[in-house]
């Protein structure tokens, strides 16, 4: 299979609450001109980019006693993360983890460490 830029992050799955993120790309100049050295926004305590994938969320543990009738993928049960892909995060460095993918940046993160989502959608209707 080839990869591209449609596939090539379908085969990732993400578990629990963490989401998988693509930084935003920082300016290289600040906004008088002054060019920046590499890796001067990556030691900021908040960073920023775009949820790609998102885990199913907080795993609901199962009663003791379970009803033997009850099919196995019933007894699964999870509360969905707040956090959609898409989505454009503002999060915390600190309890992030930086990973390497096909040659690009990406951050996995738990939902805990998100500070702010900014979506699309209209919230209010």
């Amino acid at each position: 299979m080839e990869l591209t830029s449609d596939n090539k992050l379908k085969n990732i799955i993400v578990v629990g609450d963490r989401v998988l993120i693509k930084p935003v790309k920082e300016p290289q100049k600040t906004s008088s001109g002054i060019y920046l050295p590499p890796g001067v926004h990556e030691k900021e305590k908040v960073q920023s980019g775009y949820i790609v994938k998102a885990g199913p969320g907080y795993p609901i543990p199962h009663a003791v006693e379970e009803e033997e009738w009850k099919p196995e993928d019933e007894k699964i049960k999870y509360i969905p993360l707040q956090a959609k892909e898409g989505d454009l995060a503002i999060f915390l460095q600190k309890g992030a983890f930086e990973v390497q993918y096909n040659q690009e940046k990406y951050f996995i993160v738990p939902q805990s460490s998100i500070l702010m989502l900014e979506r699309e959608e209209d919230l209010f209707d």
